[in-house]
């Protein structure tokens, strides 16, 4: 049975679970820091280049702070996202706050904080304006529609909620233009977990060619183009990483084609990539805390999809490492599940596994992003504790597990006493 490697033996982790029980999730900083240097390297031919994490994908402050070392900013996409990473000490153009359907209060302190914010409407032009003032430099996000497919877990681009049309774009810069604005940058992001590097090949070549329209047109010139995050990571052992060179090769490739053949050069390039990252180098580390044996075999553990959704929304596959039973026979059958009243709360269907026993330990692999950002408190369920594996050896905790008084903080049981019914 194909395996994944992990970054701790069995006796390390079980001395990581006497001070901390389990279900948590826990980061491997050196891996984190390497694949973000690699990733760095293989746009170094960009000298404006500059990856913004996407926060959302692993919204911890000890996480933002490590990659911000490693000159990552910050793409957020709310009011809490921007908070954290300014308590970070990240601010101004290091920021890029990409959003929808946003509220005001984001749009202000976006501006507060000299973020670069990138519209997803045109209609969000005079409601900046209006509430907040055009900051000097604008960003718009297109939507390419029918020129480009999507996947599925982002959907078809002509059906997604997302950004400009292309008529849009050019009806939106031209009034920024006009109303005083003199820096202008352009994003896209339509595909998501994908690992076909010429996707983003041809992304790329999308937004060069609609810059060069574009900047004719309406004579302004761009600083930066966007081309998003969505870059995947081989979930299943049998799939293989991008192909990074493959796809900066093909990018530097059209750059020069399109961007420095037209004069357009230099142009800064971007990306907001948030699962390429962390997720891989962050594990949910669980117990088997019942074997149930019906119609079929049930291993229930002590998470749940309250601790990582993904399975459960996208029918996601996750690999499983049962500790010390790395090499036995892979040929007992089990649905893995939690203990919500949900019957899609499984982490695995059908998966072959060594035999399981009621305490085994049990890690989750890739789930260093969208994990613990997407848990919940359904059921009463409480979010796990996150830590950290520092690249000495010693294990951080950057964040506390939910207690039951966090669950009940909301509410107010004194105003139950003059509560008529």
């Amino acid at each position: 049975m194909p395996q994944k490697p992990l970054p701790f033996t069995k006796s390390q982790i079980e001395k990581i679970i006497k001070k901390y029980p389990t279900p948590f999730h826990i980061y491997d900083e050196k891996a984190i820091r390497e694949n973000a240097r690699d990733f760095k390297n293989a746009f170094s031919w960009n000298k404006g280049f500059k990856e913004f994490f996407a926060v959302k994908a692993a919204p911890n402050p000890y996480l933002v702070k490590i990659l911000h070392k490693e000159s990552y900013g910050a793409d957020c996409s709310s009011l809490a996202e921007l908070i954290m990473v300014q308590k970070t000490g990240i601010l101004g153009e290091e920021i890029m706050f990409s959003s929808n359907d946003t509220p005001v209060e984001d749009f202000l302190l976006a501006k507060k904080l000299k973020a670069i914010i990138n519209l997803d409407d045109i209609s969000h032009i005079a409601y900046l304006e209006k509430y907040a003032g055009l900051p000097s430099l604008i960003c718009f996000r297109y939507n390419p529609g029918k020129l480009k497919r999507g996947n599925h877990i982002i959907g078809h681009p002509e059906e997604a909620k997302y950004g400009f049309t292309r008529e849009q774009l050019f009806e939106g810069y031209k009034i920024c233009k006009e109303t005083g604005v003199k820096r202008f940058g352009i994003h896209t992001m339509v595909g998501s977990n994908e690992l076909d590097p010429y996707y983003f090949v041809e992304t790329a070549e999308i937004l060069f060619q609609l810059i060069v329209e574009i900047s004719r047109k309406l004579k302004i010139k761009f600083e930066f183009v966007n081309i998003g995050g969505g870059v995947g990571i081989p979930y299943r052992p049998e799939q293989k990483r991008i192909d990074l060179k493959v796809m900066s090769r093909g990018i530097r490739e059209k750059y020069e084609k399109i961007i420095i053949a037209n004069g357009l050069a230099p142009l800064k390039l971007f990306a907001e990539c948030g699962r390429y990252i962390t997720g891989p180098y962050g594990y949910l580390v669980s117990r088997v805390l019942h074997i149930k044996d019906t119609y079929k075999r049930f291993a229930g553990l002590d998470s749940c999809m309250a601790n990582l959704m993904r399975p459960a929304l996208y029918g996601a596959y996750h690999h499983i490492t049962v500790i010390g039973k790395e090499h036995k026979p892979h040929k007992f059958v089990y649905d893995v599940t939690g203990s919500l009243c949900e019957n899609n709360d499984k982490f695995a269907i059908d998966r072959k596994l060594p035999e399981l026993e009621q305490g085994d330990i049990i890690v989750i692999h890739d789930a260093g992003a969208h994990g613990f950002a997407m848990g919940f408190n359904y059921n009463g369920k409480l979010r796990s504790a996150e830590l950290l594996l520092r690249e000495n050896g010693e294990v951080v905790q950057i964040r506390r597990a939910e207690t039951v008084k966090d669950y009940f903080t909301t509410l107010d049981f004194k105003g139950l006493t003059n509560f008529k019914v």
